[in-house]
């Protein structure tokens, strides 16, 4: 049997490919060299997955071991989960130049053939990879992993991955999913009123703005966090989010102040955290979990999860600061956002 050195080992490359986003991140010798995250369209069909890697730097297309984990499977431009599961199984094998394999989750690696074999295991199964890591890391831990669209909550017991609940729809279940993000959540999902001024006011029922557009009003959306158009298809810039955020409520721009639309921005982020607060709350309750078990904190909303750690009066723990030996010194910011893509290349190196 020959080995490679690991001055020679091939570099791995994790892939996370999402229904909006695909996220990327190179290891060589076990450190996670560079991280990348580009919007996709893959709602539109696979040629959006094409032009997607078209643009992605040239490391990504290079000769590598691959391994793919996803969650774009569930996108409406498939017929199922197991038809989305076998099209971007097969996509990665016929595109990623080197070896493929597809990671399952608590089934392992498999390679891209067998992936519709394997559907219910592989679907939507990133956030098992990022558990997974953690308990490398941690005995004891909630990881939270606010997402641009989704936000996951999975306890981690005795260094395993200890959720009750496996696919989207157990987890939504359990608590261990709540599907609410800081970049693509519209604003009607959080809440059915608001303070305006000093009196209660019901909320338009449209798609007028979403969580970027609040997060933007408060300063706190990380930069390059939000890479999909806006929900009039307009600008981001400061005075456009306000102006969208004031639809909601059916006010125009002018007819508040920057403070009145700071406040109100303010009150669907406490809208959005409420639900987050309630699943941690019910997790964090069980009995085989330690009492003093810290949030491993991650995603595009790690601002969230801070606070969430603070009204649990829980210590919170970046998942770049748990896994820092093996971070170039550089892009934490972007190894916590594409934290499913950065676990499954350090799992398989």
């Amino acid at each position: 049997m020959t080995t490679r050195s690991a001055s020679t080992q091939r570099p791995v490359i994790g892939w996370d490919l999402g229904g909006v986003h695909v996220k990327a991140a190179l290891v060589r010798n076990g450190r996670v060299e560079t991280v990348v995250q580009a919007p996709c369209r893959l709602w539109r069909g696979l040629p959006a997955l094409d032009e997607t890697f078209a643009g992605l730097p040239d490391w990504a297309r290079a000769a590598a071991d691959h391994v793919v984990t996803m969650t774009g499977e569930l996108t409406d431009c498939f017929a199922d989960r197991t038809d989305g599961v076998t099209r971007l199984a097969g996509w990665a094998a016929a595109n990623l130049a080197g070896s493929v394999r597809i990671y399952a989750g608590r089934a392992g690696l498999v390679p891209a053939e067998a992936a519709r074999a394997a559907a219910f295991d592989v679907a939507s199964a990133n956030w098992h990879a990022t558990a997974s890591l953690i308990g490398r890391h941690a005995a004891h831990a909630l990881l939270v992993d606010i997402g641009s669209t989704t936000a996951d909550l999975i306890p981690i017991v005795a260094g395993r991955p200890a959720g009750t609940g496996y696919s989207d729809a157990e987890r939504l279940e359990t608590g261990e999913l709540v599907y609410t993000g800081v970049v693509r959540t519209h604003l009607i999902a959080l809440c059915d009123h608001a303070p305006f001024r000093g009196r209660r006011t019901r909320l338009m029922a449209e798609t007028f703005a979403t969580t970027a557009d609040i997060y933007r009003i408060t300063g706190e959306l990380p930069e390059g966090a939000d890479q999909q158009h806006s929900a009039d298809l307009k600008g981001k810039s400061l005075a456009e989010s306000e102006t969208r955020l004031a639809r909601i409520i059916g006010r125009d721009h002018g007819e508040g102040t920057t403070a009145d639309w700071r406040a109100l921005a303010r009150h669907f982020s406490e809208a959005q955290l409420r639900p987050l607060h309630d699943a941690a709350a019910l997790l964090l309750s069980r009995s085989d979990l330690a009492a003093d078990a810290p949030l491993v904190i991650c995603g595009a909303g790690r601002f969230l999860g801070e606070r969430l750690a603070a009204r649990l009066d829980r210590r919170a723990i970046a998942f770049t600061d748990l896994i820092a030996g093996a971070l170039a010194a550089s892009g934490a910011d972007w190894a916590s956002t594409c934290g499913p893509a950065v676990a499954v290349a350090l799992l398989a190196a």
